[in-house]
């Protein structure tokens, strides 16, 4: 009847500072424009900003021209701290580009600040993305920032030892220790000297000092209980102890909506005191006896020495998870030279002599038009001196042309063996038509045809030929190979007496059937053509219609163009055709054309015509533009092949994973190309993390969420992957950058421009590196988790268990019994019945169900432990789960579809509006008011959505992370009473979770949609305006499209749904938007 109890005392507190606002309003100037910052000297003329204000920011302007400024300053009081923050975050960015935050102790209630938010700040400070912290004197000890250049003391320290500890924190060498100090305050100005005075003396004291040999710590701790160790000379005090106590509560797992803190309760009656400690703490409780002056620290004294005994303090008296957290740091300042090689297989490179007669393996490549085109193709014969070490018995590759698609098959012929001459002439006519192919011009080609030994000492070794096979020998096109020995002399004397007739060229008379399938080169521009036969209806006589419409003849049209006078008018001119180009047949969407303009007919007065090779068709020379294309997917899928042995030779088991999947897991999508490593990422990444956790979760039994996670980044950190990629050679196969013809090596051509290096892989398994590129580590993660996907999808969990323990990461999934101490009756606490009736599973220990629903706040004794261990369990086993069921719902999905989709499915909004429409609310365990507050205002804003705003990214309202926790700890229980069965897990939460995000139902996430769309039509998309007021934050969005600009600001209680929020209304406008 007495109405809700207002623990915190928020509405006085809120009323007061209405009423306070309201007086102060009226003395202040009005104007959305108008902010404090705009006239900083006439604010303080007009009593908005202080004269020592005025003064902190003339000495900051002092220090405009340092690069890289790292600033703290130091005041009293907590509400000083924020107002400095909030006046710099509006005047600086008008002068610098100096970015300010705070930190402040969180005893106070106001402007609360998290351990770990604190911890972000200062990470931040280091790496220069923070460059001024306005402090109370929480930082005045333990922050060690070598580049700190400047200490400002806003406010006087109080005490000789906050003055020293404050001045110690200016780090670097050369740097500045400021003193504000009020005119005419002679009290402080003293203080002051003497702190000064004191600091000389203790500086000579501790040098007098410096040669005297230490002492035992227990000499001088004779009147005080103490606790030490020997290995490392930590010791700590009865004193002490409470301060390292309320430290090591202070590194537990915390949310928004408690603190991990130990609570005392004293009977002095009895002597007694309980201590209770926070859930997540591996000891519940200490109960000790004594005198009551000193019982609490007594108390904490003994959890301590416990919590050191088991390791929860390390060696040095510690929270082992500073130690863990030094750990994670050291591994991310590791170097990582992304310098990295590009592997050449070794199957295409031959470094020995040629023999009398040599041997080649031959492999046939039938090319297949899927498209209609009045030039064939036909097919190519592969030789090479290695055999290839596939598993496949045949290659199948699909090309983009811009007709359509075209299919290569390749498959192992048989031996062949060439004499040296043979060799000669098969390799000038390989280089002879590539050269064109490649140059497009006649210049070069002279010296390829001229020069019998080109190319001899070429490491890249392989030969690539017209075929006309079809079941029996010859497996080569001799006569076409034969074409590039060409001469006008052999020509005249082996075509006497044929009847085709003879016409003249620019060398003399040729029989006509010399020419009609020949590349002809023209002296007069220096281009090269391909000739397909005779125009015998166009002569120098004929009209030419020219671009700007004029009619001339053919002759006139050479003679003032090239000053060139044809002789003979009745010869009918050749059939020629432009080179065709060169392209990367292998990039995904290659549009088909209207028009063909390059591959033109182009009309030819023979008498200005070379021949230079003949015979050889036009159908030669269209089928060689594809071999750059094939021999670089080729090229790749030995790479693939040389990377799958490697695995191989480790594994006692076979596992048969196709070469392409391993393909698909090292091409990134930067490549352009049908397929890329994102949706084996996807699936990779999934499983590792479940792994992970899992060993983590039944090895460390006693060690706190916080703990875990920090064990599992170490593991699957990217930088951790990286290095382990590293080691296995991974970046030398990894395929970075889309194909370009220009940079291929064409076989047998010794230009100088490369050279191959050798390297060993493993097991004494030699590779080739052809050179180096650039290669950030992000992409070396990012293709170890592709590869765990590979293996995973094509040989299930035990093949994605093999590799990942040839990677370096071992697992184990051997059933560990569970050891839980949580001696608890669930039913006093929980509705077991209704739960396993809505879980549709029965608990063989129920009491996880207890533990599953208790949050942190739940400080009951009888309740040992909360549900952030399982939560962590629960969380990566149902982030697998979802990500394998929509991998093999949808096979043919694309990497970005995929992604999408288990981005919309596995988030906590997904999870939270489950959880509320199961009603999992009304059972959870807590006694924060605050998230009791929040989780009523939740299922009031959802009982008002509608059906299709319950899933994906439509909902507008943030919920609490408590609801979707609570969820995956319920997954992680069952997954723990059923024996770690993920089936059973699924079966019973599907179906809370349904609807299920389906291709049909998901939209795009809207901030990534808009920066897609700005990516797309070249949009400007400006940096994000972000402020936080009263834990509310505000996010701008704007965009420059076409000249327009379109803004929205949006407020929410998390920065990510302002931002989603936002993007939305923008996204929106820009679609409606007329562009015309």
């Amino acid at each position: 009847m007495w109405g809700k109890l207002d623990v915190f005392g928020e509405k006085i507190i809120r009323s007061y500072s209405v009423d306070a606002f309201r007086a102060i309003e009226t003395c202040m100037p009005s104007g959305l424009d108008w902010t404090i910052a705009n006239d900083v000297k006439g604010s303080v003329a007009a009593g908005f900003l202080t004269t020592k204000v005025l003064c902190l920011i003339e000495s900051l302007f002092e220090y405009r021209v340092l690069k890289d400024i790292r600033c703290i300053i130091f005041v009293e009081r907590v509400i000083t701290a924020v107002v400095l923050q909030s006046l710099f975050r509006e005047l600086l960015p008008r002068y610098s580009n100096w970015k300010t935050k705070y930190i402040a102790g969180n005893n106070s209630g106001l402007q609360n600040q998290t351990r770990k938010k604190q911890n972000e700040i200062v990470e931040e400070f280091r790496k220069g993305m923070v460059n001024i912290i306005v402090a109370t004197s929480i930082l005045e000890e333990g922050l060690d920032v070598q580049s700190c250049n400047l200490i400002i003391r806003f406010d006087p320290s109080p005490t000789i030892c906050s003055f020293i500890q404050s001045r110690g924190r200016a780090r670097m060498q050369n740097s500045d220790y400021l003193l504000m100090l009020k005119s005419g305050d002679f009290s402080t100005h003293s203080r002051l000297k003497n702190y000064l005075t004191s600091g000389d003396v203790m500086r000579k004291e501790s040098l007098c000092h410096a040669s005297y040999p230490c002492s035992p710590l227990s000499e001088g701790l004779d009147d005080e209980e103490f606790y030490h160790v020997v290995s490392t000379g930590a010791s700590m005090t009865l004193s002490s102890s409470v301060g390292l106590m309320y430290f090591y509560c202070s590194r537990l797992p915390a949310d928004g909506y408690f603190k991990p803190i130990p609570r005392c309760v004293i009977d002095k009656q009895m002597g007694l005191c309980n201590l209770l400690l926070p859930k997540s703490c591996p000891i519940q409780t200490v109960c000790v006896q004594g005198d009551i002056k000193n019982i609490k620290k007594k108390a904490c004294f003994e959890a301590c020495k416990k919590l050191h005994q088991i390791g929860a303090l390390t060696d040095n008296l510690v929270p082992d998870i500073v130690f863990e957290e030094h750990d994670v740091e050291e591994i991310e300042k590791e170097p990582y030279n992304d310098d990295q090689p590009i592997f050449f297989p070794t199957e295409l490179v031959n470094k020995g002599s040629l023999d009398s007669m040599t041997k080649y393996y031959c492999y046939l490549m039938e090319l297949k038009q899927n498209f209609d085109y009045e030039v064939p193709v036909h097919n190519i014969m592969l030789l090479v001196r290695n055999q290839f070490d596939m598993d496949e018995k045949s290659v199948n590759i699909e090309l983009e042309v811009d007709r359509g698609t075209l299919t290569v098959n390749m498959k192992y012929i048989g031996l062949i063996r060439l004499n040296s001459d043979q060799f000669i002439l098969c390799r000038r006519f390989q280089l002879a038509v590539f050269q064109v192919l490649m140059d497009r011009k006649a210049e070069k080609l002279a010296e390829v045809l001229c020069d019998h030994t080109l190319g001899n000492n070429s490491e890249i070794d392989y030969l690539l030929l017209p075929s006309n096979y079809v079941g029996q020998s010859p497996l080569i096109d001799w006569l076409s190979v034969t074409s590039v020995t060409f001469s006008y002399e052999k020509a005249c004397k082996n075509h006497v007496n044929c009847n085709a007739g003879m016409i003249q060229i620019k060398s003399g008379l040729v029989c006509t059937c010399m020419i009609q399938n020949s590349l002809v080169t023209t002296p007069h521009n220096g281009h090269a053509y391909i000739i397909s036969g005779l125009l015998t209806n166009i002569n120098a006589n004929s009209l030419l219609r020219l671009s700007d419409g004029r009619l001339m003849t053919y002759k006139e049209y050479y003679e003032q163009r090239h000053g060139i006078n044809l002789c003979y008018s009745q010869v009918s001119f050749l059939a020629g055709q432009h080179i065709f180009p060169v392209q990367n047949h292998i990039q995904r969407c290659r549009k088909q054309k209207e028009k063909e303009s390059s591959n033109a007919l182009v009309e030819l007065p023979p008498e200005l015509c070379c021949v230079v090779m003949s015979p050889i068709s036009i159908s030669t020379f269209y089928s060689f533009t594809f071999l750059p294309s094939i021999m670089h997917r080729l090229e790749s899928l030995l790479l693939a092949t040389s990377l799958k042995k490697m695995h191989l030779d480790h594994c006692v088991q076979n596992v048969a994973i196709p070469t392409m999947k391993v393909l698909e897991a090292i091409t990134t999508k930067k490549c352009l190309e049908n397929f890329h490593l994102e949706s084996l990422e996807t699936l990779g990444d999934s499983f590792l993390k479940y792994a992970v956790c899992q060993q983590l979760f039944k090895k460390y039994q006693n060690h706190h969420e916080g703990l875990l996670s920090i064990r599992k980044e170490k593991i699957i950190s990217n930088t951790a992957l990286s290095m382990l990629g590293c080691d296995k050679k991974l970046p030398g196969f990894i395929r970075d950058e889309p194909f370009d013809p220009k940079d291929w090596m064409i076989p047998g051509y010794n230009c100088g421009s490369y050279s191959l290096n050798e390297e060993t892989l493993c097991k004494a398994k030699k590779i080739y590196v052809r050179g180096r590129r650039k290669l950030k580590f992000k992409k070396v993660a990012d293709a170890v988790e592709a590869l765990i996907g590979a293996y995973l999808s094509t040989g299930g969990e035990a093949a994605g268990l093999l590799f990942l323990d040839w990677i370096g990461i071992s697992i184990d999934f051997t059933n560990i019994p569970y050891e839980r101490h949580f001696k608890v009756r669930a039913e006093k606490f929980v509705n077991v019945r209704h739960f396993e009736s809505l879980l549709h599973y029965s608990f063989q220990d129920p009491s996880l169900l207890v533990e599953a629903l208790t949050h942190g706040s739940y400080m009951l004794a009888e309740i040992p432990g909360c549900y952030q261990r399982l939560e962590f369990l629960g969380d990566s086993v149902l982030d697998y789960l979802i990500t394998l069921h929509l991998y093999n719902k949808y096979p043919g999905i694309t990497p970005r579809l995929l992604t999408d989709l288990r981005s919309a499915s596995v988030n906590n909004n997904c999870y939270a509006l489950s959880a509320v429409k199961a009603g999992f609310h009304k059972h959870i365990l807590q006694s924060s008011q605050k998230l009791y507050k929040d989780i009523k205002e939740t299922v009031e804003s959802f009982q008002e959505l509608s059906l299709e705003y319950t899933f994906g990214w439509e909902s507008e309202k943030s919920f609490p992370k408590v609801l979707a926790d609570v969820m995956e700890s319920l997954a992680g229980a069952i997954f723990v009473d059923s024996g770690y069965n993920k089936e059973i897990v699924f079966q019973s939460i599907r179906p809370l979770l349904e609807p299920m995000i389906t291709l049909e139902t998901m939209t795009v996430q809207p901030v990534k949609e808009l920066y897609e769309l700005c990516q797309k039509e070249h949009y400007d998309l400006r940096k994000p305006i972000v402020s936080h007021e009263d834990g509310i934050s505000s996010i701008t969005i704007e965009v420059e499209a076409n000249g327009k600009v379109f803004k929205h600001t949006s407020t929410a209680c998390d920065k990510e749904m302002a931002k989603k929020l936002a993007s939305k209304e923008v996204l929106k406008s820009l679609k409606g938007a007329n562009f015309s």
